[in-house]
């Protein structure tokens, strides 16, 4: 594969609302560099330890696509506030290093949104982070309720709506392969 020339300007990209994708989102981002021979790397706020899709597909496309699940599960039901806030601080510090290596073209925080809302990160201190970015490297935010000065800041923002979902309307589970 042929790595593409870089543009001037590394984009600030956020994928938020409360409809179903914005994971999926990034990880077609991913995909589509990884075709034009340029790397991304994944730190998920919120996934935990478990075997997802994309885990799987990453190790197919070795060095182009990196996933660390660094989050304790789903946030939302857990009760313990100190150790969500622990693990949102570390998964932080560890994509900030991932993105100062100036190794990736593209850092996706996956659902770094939800732990500047739920308050496990200041979103001051995210956004002063990123305004010192390398420069020409992408970075992408996922999750729901992105914060205004986030919005202002970033390049693209692309909020999803649910219109209808099959847990609502039929009781159905997450899908392998859909959801995970």
């Amino acid at each position: 594969m042929r790595k593409s020339s870089h543009p001037k300007k590394g984009l600030v990209i956020i994928y938020t609302g409360n409809g179903k994708g914005k994971t999926s989102a990034a990880l077609g981002v991913a995909l589509r560099a990884a075709g034009h021979g340029m790397k991304s790397v994944m730190i998920q706020f919120i996934k935990g330890p478990w075997k997802s899709g994309e885990l799987r597909a990453a190790k197919c496309l070795k060095g182009l696509i990196s996933i660390f699940p660094m989050g304790g599960g789903f946030t939302w039901a857990a009760k313990d506030r100190r150790e969500n806030t622990r693990l949102a601080k570390q998964a932080w510090e560890f994509g900030l290093k991932k993105l100062m290596s100036k190794k990736y073209d593209i850092v996706i925080f996956d659902e770094i949104n939800y732990a500047i809302d739920y308050g496990y990160l200041d979103e001051k201190e995210v956004l002063s982070r990123l305004k010192s970015k390398p420069p020409k490297v992408h970075v992408i935010l996922t999750g729901r309720n992105a914060k205004s000065g986030l919005i202002q800041f970033s390049d693209l923002v692309t909020e999803m709506k649910e219109v209808k979902h099959p847990f609502k309307t039929q009781g159905l589970l997450a899908h392998a392969g859909i959801d995970f």
